[in-house]
């Protein structure tokens, strides 16, 4: 029973943390925390100017920034319900959002609102330009003003932090959160997180992670998607961090560039970003056959990985002390590399009805192809005769779990049941509640005998595969084929000819069916001409390459 408060624990952070920076537009202007605590206290205002009362909903939809963190510290600590919206949302599924959720208002980033026709916005009062807070359209009123801008408001220019104070009007059961899914199912759902849920991640958050006062933080993981908003903004900012908002997912290139930069001591980040550069920049040197012979003496190998760690401790600014990937499965090849050279990487599992987080341990406490030690807000049990062995649906309850879908009582039935959520994840659990998950439910095949199939282990086989840069495994005429985007730079760079993909494809599938069982044989490959559909964390949607 957790007994803290959400907005009391915000407006302690910021008081707490009164002079130092607190956001930046990386690579622009910064906010301090009073800068942040005296803007949410006019965002305030003009809440309370356009009507708002608790439990009302403000859509948010627009690139990371520091206007959409303080929309998004203003609403909750104001007792409404923020609705983040996915940047990359079709203008289609915007409207829908905002008018399922039942929205009051809407801040949105000026080409976003643009590609929206009004009219769909029928439940609207007042729309917003994230970029500036200026009013962009309310049907009811002519003028283009609520209330003065911030500049104007004299008195919370000069105020001090004793004076700083965020009514405390919600229960730890109100709703803090509705987060649209964009998951790999296609289906997207209100999932309502209450303030209880955004508790508990913070709590274990501020009693395991590493986060040091007053570091960098280079938040770049889309604050939409409950994974960035609680790891690279609301953590962070209980910490005293300085948050640096980048408003997109990087390239590996400009990622480290910003890295040198800013130096963060905690980077998180999705697991192909980190797949891509150990794939496009340490493979080719340890596929070396000098490299290759020196890895394989003993005493020697370790001076090379140590090595490889430094360069790459390097190449994440120097002064990180762990990295935490977290939204996705990780490639084994990938995770077993990073443990041999001892980089502090480790792997969470988390949902966004967790808010997000399941399960996580520390660098050094991880055990292989785990994703680490269940919570202990959560209680886990896995649907099998042996958890440890056998796996399982992965059923969850405790503090972290949502209070359902919004409007949609048969998705919420179908979710939770008898108080367990119901996850949809395959996995088994280990004496110490270490998680190892397979795949899930809904993606598992069953081999000519029966047998359980998980797709993504057999991706990730294919996935290491020459030539191939992501895969797909997919059931067709009760055969397994893999759909493989090519890695284009690596053929070109090789001068393999177009010609010659198919031929290269062929021999790759002999090869991996040497690894696998003999129910799960890839029967074909099949090569794309376009990179894979994806979610916000990477994940590729499923449901469209069926």
């Amino acid at each position: 029973m957790i007994t803290e408060k959400l907005i009391p624990y915000l407006c302690d952070s910021i008081k707490q943390y009164w002079d130092l920076p607190a956001f930046t537009d990386y690579p622009g202007t910064s906010l301090s925390y009073a800068d942040v605590g005296k803007r949410i206290l006019w965002l305030h205002r003009l809440f309370n100017e356009c009507g708002l009362k608790k439990g009302a909903k403000v859509a948010l939809a627009g690139k990371n920034s520091s206007n959409w963190a303080l929309v998004w510290f203003a609403s909750v600590t104001y007792g409404a319900t923020i609705v983040p919206i996915l940047v990359n949302f079709a203008p289609e599924e915007i409207s829908h959002i905002v008018n399922h959720s039942d929205a009051d208002i809407l801040f949105i980033s000026r080409d976003k609102f643009d590609s929206i026709e009004e009219e769909r916005l029928r439940k609207i009062k007042y729309v917003f330009c994230l970029e500036d807070l200026s009013l962009a359209f309310c049907p009811d009123r002519m003028d283009k003003q609520i209330i003065p801008p911030f500049a104007e408001h004299s008195d919370l220019q000069s105020l001090n932090k004793e004076l700083l104070n965020f009514p405390d009007v919600c229960s730890n059961e109100d709703i803090a959160s509705i987060i649209y899914t964009s998951g790999t199912t296609g289906f997207s759902k209100g999932v309502m997180l209450p303030h209880r849920s955004l508790l508990a991640n913070l709590i274990y958050a501020r009693d395991k992670l590493t986060f040091q006062v007053g570091a960098k933080v280079l938040s770049f993981l889309p604050l939409a998607h409950s994974f960035g908003c609680a790891f690279d903004l609301l953590y962070p900012f209980t910490r005293g961090n300085h948050i640096n908002f980048l408003d997109r997912i990087p390239a590996p290139k400009l990622l480290l560039s910003s890295l040198q930069d800013l130096k963060p001591n905690v980077v998180m980040v999705v697991p192909l970003l980190l797949e891509k550069i150990y794939k496009n920049q340490l493979l080719p040197v340890i596929n070396d056959p000098k490299m290759k012979t020196m890895i394989k003496i003993p005493l020697l190998n370790k001076v090379v990985f140590k090595k490889i760690r430094e360069k790459l401790m390097t190449a994440f600014g120097g002064n990180i002390v762990e990295l935490i990937a977290g939204g996705a499965p990780m490639n084994a090849e990938v995770e077993l590399f990073m443990k041999k050279i001892r980089f502090p990487f480790t792997i969470g599992y988390g949902m966004t009805e967790c808010g997000p987080l399941i399960s996580y341990a520390r660098w050094h406490d991880h055990r292989f192809e785990s994703s680490g030690q269940i919570v202990d807000s959560l209680e886990c049990k896995i649907d099998s005769p042996d958890p440890a062995k056998i796996p399982g649906e992965v059923l969850l309850k405790g503090d972290n779990v949502f209070s359902g879908y919004y409007n949609n009582s048969e998705a919420t039935a179908e979710t939770i049941k008898g108080g367990w959520l119901h996850t949809g994840d395959i996995g088994t659990l280990d004496k110490d509640n270490f998680i190892y998950l397979r795949g899930r439910s809904k993606n598992m095949i069953l081999g000519p005998s029966g047998e359980n199939i998980y797709p993504e282990l057999m991706e990730q086989k294919v996935d290491n595969l020459p030539y191939v840069l992501e895969s797909l495994v997919v059931e067709r005429d009760r055969q397994l084929h893999a759909l493989v985007y090519p890695d284009l730079d690596a053929l070109d760079k090789n001068r393999i000819p177009e010609s010659r993909v198919a031929e290269v494809m062929e021999e790759n599938r002999q090869t991996v069916n040497k690894e696998l069982a003999d129910f799960s044989r890839i029967a074909k490959i099949h090569v794309v001409n376009e990179p894979f559909q994806k979610t916000p964390t990477q994940k590729i949607k499923r449901y469209l390459y069926r």
